[in-house]
């Protein structure tokens, strides 16, 4: 779906081949399996593999997957094993593709590397796949897994008294560590070391990994009596990004584990927070939790859910159980008043121990521990501030926060957002999105800046379950008048091209059509989107709709927004792309697009997440089963144009 520019009609999907997209969710890390690339084949093209190796196991039928010896895997979704093959799936490999009845997943260094920062042993992840396979696991795919985890865990980075420390109970690793240019250059040159190599040596008693309540043996109990050697260097943290990018598995390959022992961290004030009785997580919601905080630390990295799946409701359940202060992070100062009134309503925290800091709202909390919600904008902008906006980042700057939770983390690689990780010390980071895609290639950025990836549901599993929309998606072609088509031909600037093909008279009508339909026949609340502004005016303006775009006050978009909500008369409104994250419309159910970002990916599906939160009052008209589907996604699309 797009902005309407098609070189001619097809019915087919837009979403990118199956080569474009596992080259954009795998990147680079097909070059771990080199001797596969030449032979591999995509859409017809190419050598077929040679599977004639792989050996079935005599009750293949019964088991649900395919194991490759090029990292592949294969889910059938019909097996009767599936959602346990899945929650196991999704902790170890990356999604490539996942239609109705085969899921296609690839292992990497970075899934792996997710999967034991969850708890997940060498052993095991080769043992489920052993036992969840039809064939007998590849060597290949074997070697690989050991190759990928076996240094994981001997390196941590942790914050204590507001200096990031690297630490190792190995001073091997920590020397090896420091051959690399960028890490010798990020380390502060150590002051009473009481090393023989310079590091800074603790000790202390053991511990005991898993749960308190199990019976102990006398083994166990007499390795958690033996003191253990830390070994640790300082480094500066203006270079903790480049020092966590240097440690992963596509370079030195001891990726760092950062986990947050908040229950015994006695230096930073604990923040009176609870959830509310009627505050109840999902089972999908809680088992992302449960990957967070598997061993009874906070581990840093990344969620992914479904926009109207309740990423909220983790957020704040993440920071209720952290119980320190709180630094919450938005992509504008909308969300920033949706992310307050969620810690509100989901959260027993009292008025006076949340606050927000926008360009127009400069609150304090009371206390030593509170939640703090801004805009990433805000945090890392450069530029002279008044002095009580100094005061209050300077604060932001020396706080030393529990959770750094950071709404549609998508947004972070760009380098102005980078600025932000740099500059808060935290604890524990927690990312939120309901899209890991970003078009400029940089998302696995992520895996630096902010951890592995946790969990990630998937949509159509969540659209069985009934918690989110099922959402009906087409392209409305709408062909070009004669007076229109000619000038678009005769035209060669390509703004002047795009203003004729999204000005075509009979795409307007066949918006004001979808949108009196929706309306009077269907009670629908509708959100039409276009990234033109000129349109997004004309449109609005012609059909007598409120807007909102980059320009409009937040006084306007919060009156338009709360009309939308609760008005019978305002069922309709217009948003450019600045509608595309972070605002929260649960009451929307329809969405036109007009005009598009051509080509993105991640713009597509933040639009169509703003229709997947399931609705009340849709549910009751749907009871019985009467309707398929509950929620419309429109794309406009002008016949025989195209981008130039």
């Amino acid at each position: 779906m797009g902005n309407g520019d098609k070189g001619r009609p097809s019915k087919k999907s837009k979403f990118p081949n199956k080569e474009e997209h596992r080259n954009t969710v795998i990147e680079d890390d097909y070059s771990y399996y080199p001797e596969d690339n030449d032979d591999d084949y995509r859409d017809g093209e190419g050598k077929k593999r040679d599977f004639t190796k792989l050996e079935l196991k005599p009750d293949h039928e019964n088991r649900p997957l395919w194991a490759c010896a090029d990292g592949r895997i294969f889910l059938e979704t019909f097996s009767p094993l599936y959602k346990q093959a899945y929650d196991f799936l999704i902790a170890i490999a990356e999604p490539v593709c996942r239609p109705e009845s085969m899921h296609e997943y690839n292992l990497t260094p970075h899934s792996l590397y997710a999967a034991v920062s969850v708890g997940l042993e060498t052993e095991t992840i080769i043992s489920v796949l052993s036992k969840l396979s039809k064939t007998k696991l590849p060597k290949e795919m074997i070697d690989f897994i050991h190759d990928s985890t076996a240094n994981y865990g001997k390196v941590k980075l942790v914050l204590k008294k507001n200096r990031y420390l690297v630490e190792s109970p190995f001073p091997e690793v920590l020397q090896k560590l420091l051959t690399d240019e960028t890490i010798r250059r990020a380390r502060i040159s150590p002051e009473g070391t009481n090393g023989g190599d310079g590091f800074t040596v603790s000790r202390s008693l053991g511990e005991i990994e898993g749960r308190h309540d199990e019976l102990l043996n006398e083994a166990e109990l007499a390795a958690v009596a033996e003191e253990k050697e830390t070994h640790a260097f300082e480094i500066d943290p203006s270079q903790v990004e480049n020092v966590k990018q240097a440690c992963l598995p596509n370079a030195l390959n001891y990726p760092m584990l950062e986990e947050y022992d908040f229950r015994n961290d006695t230096i930073n004030p604990d923040l009176d927070m609870e959830l509310k009785p009627q505050a109840q997580p999902r089972p999908y919601q809680e088992k992302s939790l449960s990957k967070m905080f598997g061993n009874g630390r906070a581990r840093s990295g990344i969620i992914v859910l479904p926009c109207g799946a309740g990423k909220s409701l983790v957020g704040v359940s993440a920071a209720s159980r952290i119980k320190k202060s709180c630094l919450c992070l938005a992509t504008n100062a909308v969300s920033v008043d949706q992310w307050a009134f969620q810690f509100k309503l989901w959260s027993t925290i009292r008025e006076d121990h949340i606050c927000r800091f926008t360009s127009e709202s400069k609150e304090k909390f009371r206390g030593n521990a509170g939640v703090v919600v801004t805009t990433y904008n805000m945090v890392a902008f450069s530029g002279k501030r008044s002095e009580e906006s100094e005061k209050i980042i300077e604060e932001i700057r020396n706080r030393e926060w529990g959770l750094l939770l950071m709404d549609e983390v998508h947004v972070v690689p760009a380098q102005m957002f980078r600025k932000v990780i740099s500059i808060t010390k935290s604890h524990c980071k927690l990312g939120l999105t309901a899209t890991l895609v970003r078009e400029d290639e940089r998302i696995t950025d992520l895996n630096f800046l902010i951890g592995p990836k946790l969990y990630e549901a998937n949509w159509l599993d969540l659209v069985k379950g009934g918690f989110i929309a099922n959402v009906q998606c087409a392209e409305v072609w709408c062909p070009m008048t004669k007076e229109f088509f000619a000038e678009y031909l005769k035209k060669e600037n390509s703004k002047k091209k795009q203003a004729l093909y999204v000005m075509n008279p009979n795409k307007f009508r066949a918006c004001e059509f979808l949108i009196r339909f929706h309306e009077e026949q269907r009670g629908d609340k509708i959100i039409v989107f276009a990234d033109n502004l000129f349109a997004l005016t004309e449109y609005a303006w012609k059909l007598k709709k409120p807007m909102i775009y980059g320009a409009t006050s937040h006084a306007e978009r919060t009156k338009i927004l709360e009309a939308f909500k609760t008005s019978k008369d305002v069922n309709t409104i217009f948003l450019s792309k600045v509608g595309d994250n972070s605002i929260d419309i649960p009451e929307a159910n329809v969405i036109i697009q007009i005009s598009s970002h051509a080509g993105s990916r991640r713009q597509e599906a933040q639009r169509l997440g703003r229709i997947l939160r399931a609705k009340g009052k849709l549910q009751d008209r749907m009871a019985g089963g009467k309707e398929e589907y509950n929620a419309f996604f429109y794309s406009l699309v002008s016949t025989d144009t195209q981008v130039t």
